[in-house]
């Protein structure tokens, strides 16, 4: 019986933690909004597009040190990495996430459909930076913004 244990717990240690996937396509999203590469990002930190790779899988761990450095070059707070985590993950974390983001549900999340890290989302966010005059850029907002539904 000891070695069928020791192969379901060597199994569970090469699976990644759900938090380490959460806060790799954190880094994968922010990465891609700013139109930067793995390979560039590697540079930036130091390390090879396929280290990158894998903490965007959640394959390895980020530190806290590396968090930091992450948080610098993609230009966000800490904190970036962990918002939007799944009410499932942060009950870990005490349900602060669920308080701080208005304390709602998963199915009533808006952005449960992973809307953030579509191709569509990126391209047009990446569209709207390129708009140099802040006027313009105001005004395609207030458009995009009066052709949805009302907000609540």
């Amino acid at each position: 019986m000891a070695g069928a244990e020791q192969v379901v717990g060597i199994e569970k240690e090469h699976r990644p933690s759900p938090i380490d996937i959460h806060v790799g396509s954190r880094i994968r999203l922010r990465r891609t909004l700013l139109g930067m590469s793995q390979e560039r990002l590697g540079e930036a930190l130091g390390l090879t597009f396929q280290q990158v790779q894998k903490y965007e899988r959640g394959v390895n761990r980020v530190g806290a040190s590396r968090l930091f450095d992450l948080s610098r070059i993609l230009d966000v707070p800490i904190s970036f990495f962990f918002d939007d985590m799944p009410d499932s993950l942060s009950a870990n974390f005490g349900g602060a996430s669920s308080r701080r983001l208005g304390g709602g549900t998963e199915s009533q999340d808006p952005f449960s459909d992973d809307t953030l890290s579509r191709r569509e989302t990126l391209e047009l966010v990446r569209a709207y930076y390129r708009i140099t005059d802040p006027s313009v850029r105001k005004r395609v907002f207030d458009l995009i913004k009066s052709m949805g539904p009302a907000e609540a």
